[in-house]
């Protein structure tokens, strides 16, 4: 969702997806990550104060308005989170938020996973998720 935002390499293709899309779900932990991904781009010096400031603006504006739909993780959804890590192969690599993601889209019946993350791509099929890069075409360029 950050690259919707951030003037960078796959902005452009993000964007046409979300639009072609219509709607928009992800886990209500988005809010956090996108915050977090804000403060990255801050940190490094790729965007000064104001942009930070205005990026946070649009973005809270944007989720109020509901242009992202937020599904909440509840306790059971936690739950199924840390059921995956307990049967999960030891070669996997998968973060805890990228499986609240995959959890996220299995309970709610997505059949697949829009990101450009490559170790949350490589765990989708382990959810039967179709796990696709809206930014392919940029990167094998």
């Amino acid at each position: 969702m950050a690259k919707f935002y951030v003037n960078e390499p796959g902005r452009d293709a993000v964007r046409r997806l979300a639009r072609r899309s219509g709607t928009v779900a992800t886990s209500g932990i988005a809010i956090a990550e996108v915050a977090a991904a804000f403060h990255r781009k801050l940190r490094e010096g790729s965007i000064d104060s104001h942009v930070f400031e205005a990026l946070q603006g649009q973005f809270r504006h944007d989720v109020t308005r509901g242009l992202w739909t937020l599904i909440g993780p509840t306790p059971a959804l936690l739950e199924r989170v840390r059921a995956l890590f307990a049967q999960l192969d030891r070669s996997v690599f998968l973060r805890s938020l990228d499986a609240v993601h995959l959890v996220t889209a299995k309970v709610e019946r997505f059949d697949r996973l829009y990101s450009n993350d490559t170790h949350l791509l490589a765990a989708c099929p382990r959810l039967h998720l179709e796990g696709i890069n809206p930014i392919a075409d940029l990167i094998d360029r």
